[in-house]
């Protein structure tokens, strides 16, 4: 890098990027354009607080570029339609927004002719891979910066050399890593290095706690199109106003909270508090849905499919072809998760009230499981549970006749028939 250089960092406004303005200006002499990025995390009021903050650290220009629209419908989207819940319960907030970000700056890097980006990603975390593989595959002419990943400060000793300087920032952003969208908002440091703690109340800002939430319950009414949210309780909203509505009314009941334990792209166990009230109540409607109009092996595929899409965005690999192939199996699965459901809310649960489609597989049998056989006979039953059952009775006859040695069983023996009890 050389002095006077222009570069474009990813901006913020919190500890890390405002550290990177001040150090690369004061000890490279560069110019910094800073780049916010707003995924849905920021009222106006914080917008033009971190353009001010950018300008007082020394930064010689600040843009301020909307991406809610590109969060909600290139990876909210997909996130439901995949039902893509890392450790079943957290929609990979950050990852999803991290992707946008770094395609805005970029957009802002070429606009300007400036050939050096920035971040403030630290050397132990997701984020610096997620930025350095999206600008790879997208602009391997840039040089890519990382400051905090050179250096390797603590977070108490970045904020030290900025207080120094007279840039002090107050003790919850040097304690706590904060990130707020769409599509959530998650919560590093402190409690969360430790399985057996929990952090404390005042780091949630998306939800109440439950115990604080209304006594009286609300239920919402969702509206589905292909497997993407339409309407909320009747009104049709454009994406973005949906979500911003859903995580306000949601999170207002105590829902959403969570701790998701997981495997980072470095290949350490991770952990983080997260709040993310509108995806969830997204994924537990669409799940519901699904349940009604898709056959068993579609669902299968959703899963197996909304499981690789959510990894792969997780390990920064939303550039890759096979992403796009899998976005279109899941649009294929969803074309069919169209109709309302209901959900409750009440002090921190969730539940779904009652859900229909005019795609139901439910609404269409003749039969009525357990009770009506409407399709079929009861010869044609047994016969099909003979038929269905026939691999393992030829199975069992064999292991009866020439049983393996029990050193070389690897499951118990069967249960006597008649101590078993009838189940359905």
């Amino acid at each position: 890098m050389t002095a006077n250089e222009r570069i474009v960092l990813a901006f913020s406004g919190g500890l890390d990027t405002s550290f990177c303005v001040a150090w690369l200006r004061e000890q490279h002499g560069a110019e910094v354009t800073t780049v916010c990025v707003d995924t849905g995390g920021f009222d106006a009021g914080s917008l033009a607080a971190i353009e001010q903050r950018a300008l007082s650290l020394g930064a010689v220009g600040h843009h301020t570029i909307d991406a809610r629209d590109a969060v909600w419908e290139r990876f909210v989207t997909y996130v439901v339609k995949g039902q893509a819940l890392r450790g079943g319960v957290y929609p990979v907030s950050v990852a999803a927004e991290r992707t946008a970000q770094t395609e805005a700056v970029l957009s802002v890097a070429r606009a300007l002719g400036v050939g050096t980006v920035a971040h403030g990603s630290t050397g132990a975390g997701n984020d610096q891979v997620r930025f350095d593989v999206a600008l790879g595959a997208l602009a391997p002419e840039l040089e890519v910066l990382a400051p905090v990943r050179a250096l390797g400060w603590s977070r108490e000793r970045a904020a030290d050399w900025l207080a120094e300087r007279g840039h002090a920032l107050d003790s919850d952003t040097v304690a706590y890593s904060v990130n707020s969208g769409l599509v959530g908002t998650t919560i590093g440091g402190q409690e969360t290095h430790d399985a057996w703690s929990m952090p404390p109340g005042s780091v949630y800002s998306m939800t109440v706690d439950p115990a604080d939430a209304p006594d009286e319950a609300e239920e919402l009414l969702l509206g589905f199109e292909s497997g993407v949210a339409r309407t909320l309780d009747g009104r049709s909203l454009d994406g973005p106003a949906l979500l911003a509505e859903l995580n306000q009314r949601v999170g207002a009941h105590g829902v959403g909270r969570g701790i998701h334990v997981g495997d980072t792209i470095l290949g350490v166990k991770g952990r983080i508090a997260f709040e993310a009230p509108g995806p969830l109540a997204l994924v537990t409607a669409h799940r519901e849905l699904s349940k009604l109009v898709l056959t068993s092996r579609q669902a299968h595929w959703l899963r197996q499919l909304g499981d690789f899409w959510g990894q792969s965005l997780h390990e920064g690999l939303y550039h890759d072809p096979a992403m796009r192939d899998a976005e279109a199996l899941l649009d294929s699965a969803s074309a069919r998760v169209s109709g309302d459901v209901r959900l409750l809310l009440h002090k921190g649960r969730m539940e779904v009230n009652g859900a229909r489609s005019p795609h139901s597989l439910l609404g269409q049998q003749s039969a009525v499981y357990g009770e009506q056989t409407g399709c079929w006979s009861g010869a044609d039953a047994a016969g099909f549970a003979r038929l269905h059952g026939q691999a393992v009775r030829l199975t069992g006859a064999r292991d009866r006749r020439a049983p393996l040695p029990a050193s070389a069983a690897s499951a118990p023996a069967p249960a006597d028939s008649a101590g078993m009890a009838a189940s359905s």
